[in-house]
């Protein structure tokens, strides 16, 4: 016996619908996910515009107060004023020409010297040494031919024709006996000497 069987589905329609809402739903969250992402995109994108828009604001104020500036020190072509000419013969008369005076001071210093630093300051140029104590030579006139050849080196001269003595320390560095030394030697623009 060939029994048939038929399906019949009676509840089509609740099934259309259930379908239908589901669509409804993915569409209603596809379009808040991409408002939501447009938002924080908008967002961004506004705080980074500040962002930039703050630094050309801050260039364009650099730039305005650079022109400001070089307004200030632009001077024409026909007419000098006394401050500009003051200030080129500043620049030229107390200008001090370092590399000649190293090769100079190097030039000076012997065997039995080592200058361990030297600064520059408010018209001093301060030499640091030492020298190693030695029974066959009197250290003090040791820095004293060294300061005599300084006074007679006119490169040095020049510009620093006040040479003194400072401070002479003895000290034992590593089971060597030294002599720390200080010489001072005084711009032409400091006066000629201590005051």
């Amino acid at each position: 016996m060939n029994q048939f069987y038929f399906k019949i589905n009676l509840n089509k329609y609740g099934e259309q619908r259930l379908e239908q809402m589901r669509e409804i739903r993915t569409f209603r969250n596809s379009v808040i996910t991409f408002v939501v992402g447009m938002l924080i995109l908008t967002g961004v994108w506004l705080y980074v515009q500040k962002g930039l828009s703050q630094k050309v604001k801050n260039r364009e104020t650099y730039l305005a107060e650079t022109r400001a500036q070089l307004q200030d020190f632009q001077t024409s072509g026909d007419y000098l004023s006394t401050n500009d000419l003051n200030r080129l013969a500043k620049t030229f008369t107390d200008r001090i020409f370092w590399a000649k005076k190293m090769v100079a001071l190097g030039e000076e210093i012997d065997d039995k010297l080592a200058v361990r630093s030297f600064s520059y300051a408010n018209g001093i140029l301060t030499i640091n040494g030492i020298t190693e104590v030695d029974r066959n030579v009197k250290e003090f006139d040791l820095i004293n031919e060294f300061i005599q050849r300084l006074k007679s080196n006119p490169e040095i001269n020049n510009d620093f024709p006040d040479i003194k003595s400072g401070p002479v320390v003895k000290q034992v560095v590593k089971d060597t006996a030294i002599f720390e030394f200080v010489i001072e030697c005084y711009a032409s623009t400091y006066g000629g000497g201590r005051r």
